[in-house]
């Protein structure tokens, strides 16, 4: 490709690039970028919130470009206190590299095992002595640390941040002057300490490296980002059929965007959106596993969940304050399958016993659909069935 072509592919799907004219001109030198992402493997599993950057990283790789995957086995120890509402627990540097050898591993899913570079942050850390220690601190000021939202959050809130933590972004920017870095790659919660090793690199004499910040993903509760502390979580190494089931867990709108950021397309508009959610995991669960596993997990799923082979296609109708059970009818008639019903059709069906609730059967014309409709089944006769909104 064309730098401009590379350009236009590497920043599709990102939050924010610092800047674009910078990349552009780095693309524009000709010479393979080093892009970093640095990780902090305090777990042993990573989720498909890690695989939005992953994704990314890779496709520098498939530009020819050289990934750098920094490990922090020193920076974990210490812990990001991005995002953060409290100091984390400390961790051992044993219990580190044992989560960083399965943390790789899952990694390596998705990038080019051989086309990484993989390096440890306690190469460098490791070896200072307390004097560079405090030179490295007299780069940065405190008021550059008390910027970021979450310190300010805390201290505002009388919750202690400790001194270590403000360490945090210093070390953070130095692993990008140690490794040379042309693009830093992180989640939008990263960009302060992206923009920290810019400043690093510039105070070192070296050309800036670019922030690229990629979007977070929310989790199966559509609300808080995807983390293993909440309980709302996709594990890249989950069985195939319990990677299936918890997304098809999550709701339609959640599921355009996991389309966005997952597989970089958009669901197709046509489709129902209970087959488009099944392709979304069939095509998950065939990225870290095989298409043949994505197949057994669909059909296993399919198996337990769907009572028949029609339910899939139902179409979804929202009756919004009507209650009215022939005007109900009629508007589910009308909304689902575009058929105009008349007043006495409608009767004649619901005197026959064909309208149903939930397979409960309605046969007062008079009556009024309950308050609460959300997710139940509207029988309209032997073919046509709705699913109420």
């Amino acid at each position: 490709m064309s730098p401009k072509e590379q350009f236009e592919l590497l920043v599709r799907g990102t939050a924010t690039v610092l800047n674009e004219k910078e990349l552009l001109t780095k693309l524009e030198t000709g010479r393979p970028l080093r892009a970093k992402l640095g990780v902090d493997p305090t777990a042993p599993d990573i989720h498909l919130g890690h695989t939005v950057v992953l994704e990314k990283l890779r496709q520098f790789q498939s530009l020819g470009h050289h990934a750098v995957l920094i490990i922090g086995d020193f920076t974990a120890t210490v812990g990001d206190p991005t995002g953060r509402s409290s100091t984390r627990p400390p961790l051992s540097r044993e219990e580190v590299l044992a989560n960083a050898e399965t943390y790789t591993d899952q990694a390596f899913k998705i990038l080019d095992r051989d086309q990484t570079e993989v390096v440890y942050n306690g190469e460098w850390f490791r070896k200072m002595n307390y004097e560079e220690v405090l030179k490295l601190n007299a780069r940065v000021t405190m008021q550059q640390m008390l910027q970021r939202e979450d310190f300010k959050l805390r201290i505002d809130g009388a919750v202690e941040v400790r001194l270590h933590e403000i360490q945090y972004p210093i070390m953070q920017g130095w692993d990008s002057v140690e490794v040379k870095a042309d693009v830093e790659l992180g989640g939008t919660d990263q960009l302060f300490n992206i923009l920290v090793g810019r400043d690093m690199q510039k105070s070192e004499g070296m050309e800036a490296q670019v922030a690229m910040c990629l979007p977070i993903l929310e989790g199966t509760d559509g609300v808080k980002k995807m983390s293993k502390s909440y309980g709302n979580y996709v594990g890249v190494d989950e069985d195939p059929a319990e990677m299936f089931g918890k997304t098809m867990s999550v709701s339609d709108e959640l599921m355009d965007r996991w389309y966005t950021l997952l597989l970089g397309s958009e669901r197709d508009s046509q489709l129902h959106p209970m087959e488009a959610k099944k392709q979304l995991a069939e095509s998950i669960v065939g990225r870290y596993h095989s298409k043949e596993k994505a197949k057994e997990a669909r059909t296993d799923f399919e198996s337990k969940f769907v009572k028949n082979d029609t339910e899939a296609t139902w179409p979804e109708v929202q009756l919004g304050s009507e209650r009215r059970l022939i005007a109900s009818v009629g508007l589910a008639y009308s909304e689902g399958y575009g058929i105009k019903r008349s007043g006495g059709e409608i009767r004649q069906l619901i005197s026959q016993g064909a309208i149903q609730i939930d397979g409960e059967k309605v046969t007062d014309l008079k009556a009024d659909l309950p308050e609460d409709l959300s997710g139940k089944v509207l029988r309209l006769d032997k073919k046509r069935s709705v699913r109420l909104t």
